[in-house]
């Protein structure tokens, strides 16, 4: 029998049947190019290890496709569409042909190396979503110092910018998704916009749920950000065909405005 070359159990995971609440063995095998298997969970916990050497924790063989391996200066492969390493992965689900576990390998080492890092990704994925409840309360929280994950004070975290994304802002991914709400919502907290060139709207929205406007220098705009390819979420806006219009011909996602 095959077993995971890390903790050597056999490559099944123990669910929950959701009818008779029984525990039931389902498939969770992960096989590298090299041949070597491995629990899903089991190859994660060595994603730094993994992500620097680009080789199999188990035999030493080379995985990445196409890759010259990380440099001195970046412990990291960046991510490339001729830089992956093609998996098999059998699951409940079924089997997965050549997945490419690479992102996700690289996205754990990073996050293992600054765990303050997964609340601001949780932002982001709010800003992309469009969820201003969400975001408020993640800002709260972290304000007050709930949770035990380490986290990032309230200004850096708005401003967060992903390195595994292309340096993008939460504001560049609620222009590129068109969520406005959350655009007028940062541009509030973290721009230097004068009050009066938000929709009433907005500003009754902000004050009803208690969120005060930063104290923000120009430097500090959110607007400023730029993101890997050198643009601002003004940019952004200005290659979406019209959906920003408004916004653009007003100035509002220009900094400094």
């Amino acid at each position: 029998m095959t077993t995971c070359k890390v903790c050597e159990d056999p490559l099944t995971l123990q669910v929950e049947d959701e009818e008779t609440e029984q525990l039931q063995s389902v498939p969770d095998d992960l096989r590298l190019p090299c041949g070597c298997h491995f629990h899903w969970q089991c190859l994660l916990d060595r994603s730094t290890e993994v992500a620097i050497s680009l080789k199999c924790p188990s035999c030493g063989t080379q995985l990445a496709a196409n890759a010259a391996g990380p440099s001195v200066t970046n412990s990291f492969p960046h991510s490339s569409p001729n830089v992956s390493i093609p998996t098999t992965y059998t699951s409940e689900g079924g089997v997965d042909e050549n997945l490419d576990i690479l992102p996700t390998i690289t996205e754990e080492a990073y996050l293992a190396a600054n765990p303050e890092a997964r609340l601001a990704r949780a932002y982001h994925v709010m800003c992309a979503e469009g969820d201003v409840e969400g975001i408020i309360e993640l800002l709260r929280d972290t304000e007050q110092g709930d949770g035990e994950e380490p986290t990032m004070a309230a200004p850096q975290l708005i401003r967060y910018q992903d390195p595994l994304a292309d340096m993008k802002s939460g504001l560049h991914l609620a222009v590129e998704r068109g969520q406005e709400e959350v655009v007028w919502l940062l541009l509030w907290m973290a721009s230097t916009l004068p009050t009066h060139a938000f929709p009433e709207a907005s500003v009754q929205a902000a004050q009803a749920v208690g969120i005060q406007r930063l104290d923000t220098s120009p430097s500090e705009d959110i607007r400023a950000l730029k993101d890997g390819r050198g643009r601002s979420a003004e940019d952004v806006a200005a290659e979406m065909d019209g959906v920003w219009a408004a916004l653009l011909q007003a100035g509002v996602l220009h900094p400094g405005a």
